[in-house]
Order: structure tokens, then C-alpha cells, then sequence
């Protein structure tokens, strides 16, 4: 695998993210499947960094819903994998699942 085609590991969580909440993938669900899944608080802005960060790259791809009145006529930005995306999280999967074949580290001790 070449030199930069690993994810990092918050780039790969923001994909997971996005990938469980299929059609429901805006900001602030992501945040909070994060936070439900992970119990980790990354900062809104974070995600929302990541998330262009990912789009630029051609990883995820967004589109605008239709605006609501309870977000003040605002409408949702959904965010969505695309197959380069899919591609990239099987990859960095691959990666760590080979790193950690025939490994039985237990918290608290050291390799």
C-alpha cells in the first residue's frame, strides 16, 4: 500500500459514522452516533472539518435536504460514502486486522 492511503483514526470513525447512519448521515447525527458508539466528544467543528476534509478527497460526497422550519428554514447537509470511501475504510480495516492477527495484549501490560 503506498504512502498515504492509510485513514486516520478519527477519519475512519467519522466514515463508520456515516456509513451506519446511511440516509440519516448529517452533522449533528454524526456527532452523535460518535458519541453513542465511542463515548469519545470530538468538538463539533471537528466532524465538521473532517467531513469536508473527507469530501475534498473524494471519500464521502453531500448533498442539501429541504429546508425545515425547525431549523429555521436551514436545510440539512447529508453526507453519504462513496466508493472510493468504501474502498479506503475495507483498506485501513485490512491494515489493522493484520497488525493485530496472533497479538493478545490485555490492558495494562506491554508487548
Amino acid at each position: 500500500m503506498p504512502r498515504g492511503d492509510f485513514l486516520g483514526e478519527f477519519e475512519q470513525v467519522v466514515l463508520l459514522a456515516v456509513a451506519r447512519l446511511g440516509d440519516d448521515a448529517y452533522g449533528m447525527s454524526i456527532l452523535d452516533e460518535i458519541r453513542g458508539r465511542t463515548g469519545f466528544e470530538p468538538a463539533v467543528a471537528s466532524v465538521y472539518a473532517a467531513l469536508d476534509r473527507l469530501e475534498r478527497q473524494g471519500l464521502v460526497s453531500s448533498a442539501l435536504g429541504r429546508p425545515t422550519p425547525e431549523r429555521g428554514g436551514r436545510a440539512k447537509r447529508f453526507f453519504g460514502l462513496t466508493p472510493d470511501g468504501t474502498r479506503a475504510l475495507v483498506r485501513s480495516r485490512g491494515a489493522l486486522d493484520a497488525l493485530w492477527d496472533g497479538l493478545d495484549l490485555e490492558p495494562g501490560t506491554s508487548a
